[in-house]
């Protein structure tokens, strides 16, 4: 066997590992430091080689910038559990509930809001199918269609900034959180917008699928109606565009005020302010979120210091030139790079976390991408759009296990008469995720979707710049300087004297 054939055979046991079952993280450092004995024994790198072990785990643990998820994930965890879901989710439903389909057009967007907030997928689908679920059951919604927008909408957390995913993407691929924060708003309003013409198409074709409520539903009228939405929207609204705004995450601001782990932080303490102000504020709910933080936190770690090790023995074996050299060769240039990529993201999704795809891939990638003159920020926000989709698969996605889960607690309780099969939470996702591989689509061919909020860069013509050098004879002579030395004392002596 040469190295040639070795890195081939590296990339296949990982994708082995991975399906195994057992935990990415020590999977992939078992895998990497077995293929690491391996390689020394083939002396085809020496022994010391794997010294540069230490040193890029210190290096994970030393990047100031990975502060920013326990910051993130603190914050959605606790805005999450301060009662902003059940406000918005029941103002918005009065709201638009009377309109057909409007119960849908209200999951949605509280989903868009939420997922701005959150940062969650599990917390964001558990929160609103508790809520929605048994209202779209007992005004008629369609169960295929309940079940589809409770969990799509859940999963636009993923994209929407300030999202814990697009952190851990700029950090792979060496950018800036804010740009990346502002090629993401692009997609993530063109999704919320896909999601709702969706919804009023349904209700136009099929509109007993989606049918209105009737007013004398509604408990909120008048000016307490807009009260208690804007009651749910605004404050949580100034808190992410600070943080946002802090870290140059909004288009239109060009400079960063704070870091990402410094806006991390205004927005964990904002966090605190708004549970505190919906009374929501109690040590049960803040060990609770500071529980869940320190185990988001951890896993992430465990899975970086797994991946480097796995990395470093496979770039060793010269594992990155054969990935450059398999993925430049391909046809179409960009446009095939970017589809294969994708779809390759798309099945592996299937049985990985975000976490481990950007962590584990990405890092093979983003170099082949800068190669072929790929954007990085239009690369890095294409593959999250990409991993939305690993929430929706069926069956393996998580967003429909947890709808799974609570329908479930939902019909034992009787807050729910009908039991939801997961034949129709399977097929109810699958408009979904069509919809999630359209952006996908639209995002490689339009890559304007993405770079239209970017700042541009101040292009300078070199060719059109001119250097005008005096000529010699536009300077005075030494003797002439000195004359006008001269002149200028002699004149400030008789100053003086007078």
């Amino acid at each position: 066997m040469t190295v040639d054939q070795f890195a081939p055979l590296m990339f296949l046991g990982l994708i082995l590992v991975m399906l195994i079952g057992f935990p990415v993280a020590f999977s992939l450092a078992g895998l990497g430091l077995f293929c690491g004995i391996f390689a020394i024994h083939m002396a085809w790198f020496p022994a010391n080689f794997l010294g540069n072990l230490p040193a890029n785990v210190f290096g994970i643990l030393s990047n100031e910038l990975l502060l920013a998820i326990p910051f993130f994930t603190l914050m959605g965890t606790l805005l999450e559990r301060c009662g902003l879901a059940e406000d918005m989710l029941d103002s918005m439903g009065q709201l638009f509930g009377p309109m057909r389909g409007g119960l849908g057009y209200s999951v949605i967007l509280v989903g868009f809001i939420l997922g701005a907030i959150t940062g969650t997928v599990a917390g964001q689908v558990i929160a609103m199918a508790v809520i929605s679920l048994p209202v779209m059951i007992r005004y008629g919604y369609n169960m295929r269609y309940t079940t589809g927008v409770l969990a799509a909408s859940g999963t636009i957390t993923q994209l929407v900034p300030p999202s814990l995913v697009l952190v851990v993407i700029a950090d792979q691929l060496g950018q800036s959180v804010g740009d990346m924060y502002k090629g993401a708003w692009g997609p993530s309003i063109l999704q919320v917008v896909f999601f709702a013409i969706y919804t009023f198409l349904l209700g136009r074709i099929f509109p007993h699928h989606v049918p209105g409520i009737p007013l004398e539903a509604r408990t909120l009228h008048g000016w307490a109606l807009w009260r208690k939405c804007l009651r749910g929207i605004v404050p949580s609204a100034i808190l992410i565009f600070a943080v946002l705004g802090s870290m140059g995450g909004l288009p239109g601001i060009k400079t960063a005020i704070a870091t990402p782990t410094e806006a991390g932080a205004m927005g964990a303490m904002g966090a605190f302010v708004l549970a505190l102000l919906h009374g929501r504020l109690n040590l049960p709910i803040i060990k609770d979120a500071i529980a869940g933080t320190m185990r988001i936190t951890a896993m992430v770690v465990f899975i970086l210091i797994g991946s480097r090790v796995f990395s470093l023995v496979f770039q060793g074996v010269d594992g990155g030139i054969w990935i450059e050299h398999m993925l430049t060769g391909l046809p179409g240039g960009q446009v095939g790079f970017l589809i294969v990529v994708n779809i390759f993201i798309f099945f592996l999704a299937f049985f990985l976390d975000f976490f481990e795809i950007a962590f584990i891939i990405l890092p093979m990638l983003g170099p082949v991408a800068a190669k072929l003159g790929i954007d990085p920020i239009w690369f890095g926000v294409l593959i999250c759009v990409n991993m939305q989709t690993s929430f929706m698969h069926p069956p393996f996605g998580f967003a429909l296990f947890y709808l799974r889960s609570i329908a479930d607690t939902l019909y034992k309780d009787g807050a729910i008469k009908e039991k939801v099969l997961s034949k129709d939470i399977y097929l109810g996702a699958i408009p979904w995720v069509i919809l999630q591989l359209i952006l996908v689509m639209v995002v490689i061919f339009v890559p304007a979707t993405v770079t239209t909020f970017l700042d541009k860069p101040i292009v300078v013509d070199l060719d059109s710049i001119q250097i005008d050098v005096p000529k010699k004879d536009d300077y005075d002579s030494e003797s002439d300087q000195d004359d006008k030395i001269r002149r200028l004392n002699e004149s400030l002596n008789s100053d003086d004297k007078k």
